[in-house]
């Protein structure tokens, strides 16, 4: 058996067996020896016997934890036995508030790092049939592997314990051994057992960890992100009348890339021909603003000032409220420009890419597929009956094929609900996607 001991600067490993001889004659043929198959040990390694003694004096228990790596409860102390068949060895060496461990110890490509107050023990570095844990980690990555602690790059030490419960166990190796053989023997035998429904079957009942979720530290960053981008629009809609349309145009823009994640650059000023108001010569039109998406596909944006004027008419003709002259016109102005692009077609590509791929991807290509236009307009905070918000989605829905109408409150709406669902699953929250 192994176990483990802190002493000052020093992470000593204490080897226990009826007989250690044959330890002495490796380090004198080899120079080395490798214990239980993962610690590999050279011969100035071994301390001597009279300084083990002296630390066997000073240490009579090796250091547990009630709450240790592995999750396990332990009340009693394991004390050393000083017999002859123990062979003490340096593991490490305290280097800041680390032990670092040899690379050639473990079999690793760098020196390992353990925070000094990581509870040591077994299967901190040992799993069954002796398969090493560093070493498997070494064969996936190409740094130091450093646990716990405030290093860069360390794994915490909850994460930790999730890896050394997620190494399969004796039975589940047994059952996956069976289940590799049945699928190449199956074709040939008929009469052998199903091993991929035993694997199966032992799997679904096995109790397992609740698996972390590998995206979940993003949250901590899109949270404040978006509460961001929801009190700045905020405010500048309390403060909408002090811009001219061109400056309010251009502030909302820098925000659309983020409002809207889909797309991934803003095409401003955008110069396209209009080849119907004059046969014989294009007319030059320009868009404010045009999305592209991470497909090279192309969409228009027309945003206009949150004007005083409501979207929808004061009154009612004929039992209906019908759009405001700025929305119809908004409409009608895009559904223009989405003419001309779709006639330019692929010509309008070229002649798009040549022009603007200095601010594209390299090696991009644009799309003029069927493009949809957006219009962010108005307000619509004064609705004051369910009969305007009836109308207006039925505007919406008259042109929802090419054409995506957005009020700046909607805008909000959309924020507030993000806001929210990132509330209820952010770490920072403590709920983790519990009910409120």
């Amino acid at each position: 058996m192994i176990s483990f001991l802190k002493d000052g600067t020093q992470l000593l490993l204490e080897y226990q067996a009826e007989s250690t001889a044959w330890v002495d004659r490796k380090l004198k043929e080899s120079k080395k020896v490798t214990i239980l198959k993962i610690f590999t040990f050279l011969s100035e390694d071994l301390l001597p016997k009279q300084t083990s003694d002296k630390l066997l004096d000073l240490h009579h228990f090796v250091e547990t934890s009630k709450d240790d790596v592995h999750g396990e409860m332990s009340n009693e102390s394991a004390y050393i036995d000083d017999s002859d068949d123990t062979k003490t060895f340096i593991l490490g060496y305290l280097e800041g508030t680390y032990f670092k461990i040899r690379k050639d110890i473990l079999g690793l490509k760098y020196d390992l790092s353990l925070h000094k107050e990581i509870p040591l023990d077994e299967k901190t570095f040992m799993t069954h049939r002796s398969i090493s844990v560093f070493r498997k980690i070494d064969e996936l990555i190409d740094e130091p592997i450093i646990i716990s602690g405030d290093a860069n790059g360390a794994i915490p030490l909850d994460e930790f314990k999730y890896l050394l419960k997620s190494f399969p166990n004796s039975t589940e190796l047994d059952r996956y051994a069976d289940a590799r053989i049945s699928r190449v023997l199956q074709d040939y035998f008929t009469t052998m057992s199903d091993g991929q429904r035993t694997l199966a079957t032992y799997l679904s009942k096995k109790s397992r960890p609740k698996p972390v979720s590998p995206t979940q530290f993003l949250e901590q960053y899109e949270l404040p992100k978006y509460r961001y981008l929801r009190d700045e629009l905020t405010s500048n809609l309390n403060n909408w009348s002090s811009y001219i349309e061109k400056d309010w145009q251009n502030l909302m823009a820098e925000f659309l890339l983020l409002l809207f994640p889909k797309y991934i650059a803003l095409l401003k000023n955008l110069y396209i021909k209009d080849f119907y108001t004059n046969a014989k010569i294009p007319t030059p039109r320009y868009i404010d603003f045009v999305l592209v998406d991470a497909k090279g596909s192309v969409d228009i944006i027309e945003i206009k000032q949150p004007f005083n004027e409501r979207i929808l008419s004061h009154g009612k003709y004929r039992d209906n409220y019908n759009p405001h002259k700025e929305l119809s016109g908004s409409i009608m102005q895009v559904e223009k420009y989405l003419f001309h692009l779709n006639k330019w077609g692929h010509v309008g590509e070229q002649d798009i890419l040549k022009k603007r791929h200095h601010e594209l991807p390299p090696n991009f290509k644009i799309n003029i597929t069927n493009p949809k236009g957006i219009v962010i307009l108005g307000r619509d905070d004064d609705f004051s009956n369910d009969q305007q918000w009836f109308d207006f989605e039925v505007i919406r829905r008259k042109y929802a094929n090419i054409i995506d109408i957005l009020t700046y409150d909607d805008l909000l709406r959309r924020l507030n609900n993000i806001i929210a669902m990132l509330d209820r699953t952010s770490p920072a929250s403590g709920s983790h996607g519990a009910q409120p």
